[in-house]
């Protein structure tokens, strides 16, 4: 395949990291070497190793062979707060160069990075950088995760409509069930399934671990 990802969603909190780690499993076990990317995150714990991210970490776990952590977070903030605001709170200027430094490292090293952004398509990193200036700048394909749940449609359909505004190439959708209970869940997939300008790339149930659900993920339907 030989080519890399980015992974945004349609919030905080809907599974993003799952279903890039899902993604990276599905890749590997079609015989292609993948790793993950969290170039920005916040809320981090401090360790014996310097600050680690959660999400980070799980993208290290899934990856194969397993980069450094340095190259899979290049940025790690203490706070949990928006990366612009726990930046601010320690001092630090996000920019892309050493961001883009830690990619290339990856790319070098595997077929595909599957690199996941911070909260939604349009969070900022600082005051003249949003999370949604990755992708445009390394010119990567994007996949949305979708949280089904109520409030889905909308948030869906104006993250495409933002993602294909900035001039980037939403190449395919993945729903992740964080709502067990949601209500016409099948029917609001059939909605997504029709409105969404991409495919649906699978549908994650809920409580199922990545290296268990990824072959529920159809990667020929990615519209490279």
């Amino acid at each position: 395949m030989s080519l890399s990802l980015f992974v945004s969603g349609t919030d905080t909190g809907i599974g993003k990291t799952h279903a890039a780690c899902t993604l990276i499993h599905a890749l590997r076990g079609a015989g292609h070497s993948a790793c993950g990317m969290k170039p920005v995150a916040s809320g981090c714990i401090d360790t014996a190793h310097g600050l680690r991210n959660e999400d980070a970490l799980a993208l290290q776990a899934a990856s194969a062979p397993s980069p450094a952590y340095e190259d899979i977070n290049p940025v790690a903030l203490l706070a949990p707060l928006s990366p612009h605001l726990a930046a601010a709170h320690e001092g630090v200027t996000i920019t892309l160069p050493p961001l883009h430094a830690a990619f290339q490292k990856l790319v070098a090293c595997y077929d595909t990075v599957v690199v996941e952004g911070v909260g939604g398509w349009r969070v900022p990193l600082s005051p003249s950088l949003l999370a949604s200036d990755i992708p445009k700048a390394w010119t990567l394909p994007v996949v949305l995760v979708v949280g089904l749940r109520l409030g889905c449609l909308n948030h869906a359909l104006l993250s495409a409509e933002a993602i294909q505004a900035d001039g980037c190439r939403l190449v395919g959708w993945i729903g992740n069930c964080i709502d067990p209970a949601m209500a016409a869940i099948e029917e609001n997939i059939a909605t997504l399934r029709a409105l969404l300008p991409a495919p649906c790339l699978g549908i994650l149930p809920h409580g199922v671990s990545p290296d268990r659900a990824w072959s529920r993920l159809d990667l020929a339907a990615l519209q490279f």
